[in-house]
């Protein structure tokens, strides 16, 4: 019997130590359980004997002592793929079993992430079937959740808000700063989140937690890495990725680094010849000058680069106390708004340049996490300061025209947040907690004179120094009356604070008011209820309030909406409120047939929408040397949002599964006594996967579809927009019905070398997703070999 062999069993991709595993031999005569740090001593078992590695939440596994020893005592586990679903963060900030939770939450896995290779984290969204994604460029993706969409919905990092004051209505593309491939799980909510995110939680939160340093629960340094390289032919794609986790017993070092380079994007040659890209302008011997486009499916131009730096500490001093320090930064390089660059003044097009300067995301993130069994006020906090800058700009010049436009944002935000949990037995557990939050908006203006290199100043695109702030409490009880069934509840109280100084802009504008202030407080709350009579049956109801201050980019903003429109500042705004319901099903047959059925309803009651304004009593300006629209951001709209929402999944053996989801949203708003669409509303949509998985191989053909809107499907501000639309038989702009058929496939050689290749648009469709203003990608390789240590 071999002296002193202790193993430690680790969740496999994760590396995180797992507690309570049996370590068994054949007969059962001796039996282990792994601690805290997942290491058990096998000093009671011989060489020659088996040693079974069993937990409920991951798949068996059976080695002999010997061979133990040969794999330098380490074991790793591979989860249960229905366990990598089950457990959730985001819904209380705290881990929760999904069954419990009232609200539809979609979970994406570090395996699904592995798996789909998405090129952003947009894509990475988008995968899920459940969330509809806009780009108005390739440097883009606006998630659309459940009829709404930009400030309407949330986003988190490592349980930070990204949300910022400038957060806009209009799509927006922060998202892409999140790096997919630091990224361990993503959850999403489908539906309200105010209670405990606050402002701008109405129609989902979007939760993204990167992969967090290992410790090593052995004497010697643990050492793991990743590599990946990935090349797509539809854009030119050329990523490299690397990352490195440096573990001792109580420090690790985790550095995560990738690079991106696009191309222009080529769209596919089966569809609406009204997406070719026939002609562009450049810029020749100081002139510009219409070119036409040598092939019109290339997207000209398109194309940009980005780079992702994530650097990560952890300290672990003691089993119950855990420091972590994160530092992020994303920026790209400058990229054309390409759907901008589609539009035509007469006969011609009308912009000679419009680009959006690099997109720079910073944050500095510190938290403290506390476990304590004694305290009588909580069983867990964490704590967690965040600072993060976030800096972009625009660049506009019209055709033949000596001007450029250039405006320059820049928001410093802070936040503070204390959670706790608190289990009071079995059945009862609360989680409260509190938060601030500081924004501080810079914002400058120039017209530059690209024949005379002089500068002018111009009216800033928002106020400059003005500041935004939120504080918030919150409680939230969850009470399991039984196995079967479960009731959570909670309410949040926000008080937001906006200020707005305007006199350097009235230079330009003479608005009647020289600053603006929101001071506004909302009360929102949440109550639903589990119920699993059965193995086969669980039912999930729940109701919930939630709301959207508005921002400085609803109070201050001020830019061209359109040809001919200019928004101006309003500082006459109140809260928007959303009153949700939402009734979901799950039918459970052996696991070998799965349905998940959800119908939900939105009202959205004093909902910020832009419309047309006057200023000074005129309803006209010159604006840009053109006569403009004044239009504002203004509480006149009352909106209905309605959807439902099926999945299936098939098991037809260990190996073989059929998965598919559909999703069918409706909406309308009141626009003075008239029901229009709402924008936010995506045509029906679905995707169908069959995989099959055996060893080291695994083949995903998967469909992808999505319904028409016909012209009178869009809304009023989408029509206005016909030049990055299809014309039906009438010239009239709609959204033509698409599908795309696509093959994945996966080989893991060994532990160390995983390829995945993709077709994507094997029958190369031409195909513009809904108020997306860049076609779609057309037959696309893509090509991904990493390599583990």
């Amino acid at each position: 019997m071999a002296i002193g062999q202790t193993v430690t069993v680790l969740e496999e991709d994760s590396n995180t130590p797992i507690l309570g595993v049996s370590i068994y031999n054949a007969n059962k005569s001796k039996t282990l359980i792994t601690d805290i740090n997942g290491q058990a001593s096998l000093d009671s078992f011989k060489d020659k004997e088996t040693l079974i590695f069993k937990n409920f939440l991951y798949e068996k596994r059976a080695l002999k002592k010997s061979e133990i020893r040969k794999l330098k005592d380490t074991i790793y586990l591979k989860p249960k793929v229905e366990f990598l679903k089950q457990i959730v963060i985001s819904a209380s900030k705290f881990e929760q079993n999904k069954r419990e939770i009232p609200q539809t939450i979609v979970s994406i896995n570090a395996n699904d992430i592995t798996i789909s290779n998405p090129q952003t984290s947009a894509d990475l969204l988008e995968n899920t079937g459940n969330i509809y994604v806009q780009k108005s460029q390739l440097g883009g993706g606006s998630p659309m959740i459940r009829g709404f969409s930009t400030n309407r919905l949330l986003i988190t990092v490592d349980g930070v808000r990204m949300n910022n004051a400038i957060f806009r209505g209009g799509n927006l593309q922060n998202v892409i700063s999140i790096d997919p491939l630091a990224i361990h799980h993503t959850e999403v909510t489908l539906g309200a989140g105010s209670v405990v995110y606050g402002s701008d939680a109405i129609g989902g939160v979007m939760s993204f937690y990167t992969k967090k340093p290992q410790l090593s629960f052995k004497k010697q340094l643990y050492l793991s890495a990743n590599a990946m390289t990935r090349f797509a032919t539809a854009s030119n794609e050329k990523t490299g990725h690397f990352d490195v986790n440096l573990g001792y017993k109580k420090w690790a070092f985790l550095t995560s680094v990738s690079y991106t380079d696009f191309g222009d994007l080529r769209m596919g040659s089966h569809g609406p010849d009204d997406y070719l890209r026939l002609e562009y302008v450049d810029q020749q011997n100081g002139e510009d000058i219409i070119v036409a486009n040598s092939d019109p499916q290339v997207q000209n131009p398109t194309g940009y680069n980005q780079i992702n730096l994530m650097q990560k500490v952890r300290y672990e001093p003691s089993d119950n106390v855990d420091f972590d320090l994160g530092v992020y930064y994303s920026t790209t390089s400058d990229y054309s708004r390409y759907d901008r660059l589609l539009r035509y003044k007469d006969d011609h097009l009308r912009s000679a340049e419009w680009s959006y300067g690099p997109q720079q995301w910073f944050m500095g993130n510190f938290q403290l996490t506390k476990l304590s069994s004694r305290s009588s006020f909580y069983n867990k906090i964490q704590t967690t300061l965040a600072y993060q800058n976030f800096k972009e700009s625009r660049r506009d010049r019209d055709y033949q025209s000596v001007i450029r436009d250039v405006r320059e944002e820049n928001v410093d935000a802070i936040s503070l947040n204390v959670d706790l949990e608190k289990r009071f037995n079995s059945k009862i557990s609360l989680f409260y907690g509190a938060e601030y939050l500081y924004n501080l908006v810079g914002s400058y203006g120039e017209e530059q004179n690209i024949e005379t290199n002089t500068n002018t100043a111009t009216v800033t695109r928002y106020p400059n120094d003005a500041t935004w702030q939120s504080f918030a409490a919150y409680t939230s009880l969850k009470y399991k009356l039984n196995k079967t069934f479960v009731f959570q509840s909670g309410l949040r109280y926000n008080q937001v604070i906006a200020k707005a100084d305007f006199t350097e802009n009235n230079a330009y504008l003479n608005l009647p008011f020289d600053d603006a202030e929101v001071n506004t407080g909302a009360l929102t709350g949440t109550a639903g209820i589990t119920w699993s009579p059965s193995k086969m049956i669980q039912w999930k109801l729940n109701a919930s309030t939630a709301f959207r201050a508005p921002n400085i980019d609803d109070i201050g903003k001020v830019f061209d909406s359109e040809p001919g429109a200019v928004v101006v500042p309003n500082k006459d705004l109140k809260a928007e409120y959303a009153y949700s319901g939402e009734l979901g099903l799950k039918l459970n047959f052996d696991d070998k047939v799965i349905f998940d059925l959800a119908t939900y309803y939105t009202f959205l009651d004093n909902a910020l929408i832009r419309r047309d304004f006057e200023l000074n009593g005129e309803t006209e300006i010159m604006y840009n040397d053109e006569l403009s629209t004044v239009q504002a951001m203004q509480n006149a709209s009352k909106a209905w949002i309605y959807g439902f929402e099926v999945g299936m999944e098939i098991n037809f053996s260990k190996h073989l599964q059929l998965r598919s989801q559909y999703n069918i949203i409706g909406g309308t708003e009141d626009n003075e006594g008239v029901e229009e669409p709402t924008r936010h509303v995506a045509p029906y949509f679905g995707k169908t996967h069959l995989k099959w998985k055996k060893n080291k191989f695994l083949i995903d053909t998967f469909l992808v579809y999505n319904n028409e809107f016909s012209n009178s499907q869009l809304a009023p501000s989408e029509v206005e927009k016909d030049y990055i639309y299809a014309k039906d038989s009438n010239g009239n702009p709609y959204v033509p019905s698409w599908y795309t058929l696509n093959l994945r496939t996966q080989y893991k050689h060994n532990e160390n070398w995983t390829l995945t290749a993709s077709l994507e648009n094997i029958t190369d469709q031409l195909y513009r997703p809904y108020s997306s203003g860049i076609s779609a990608p057309g037959r696309n390789l893509i090509i991904a070999l990493k390599y583990t240590l």
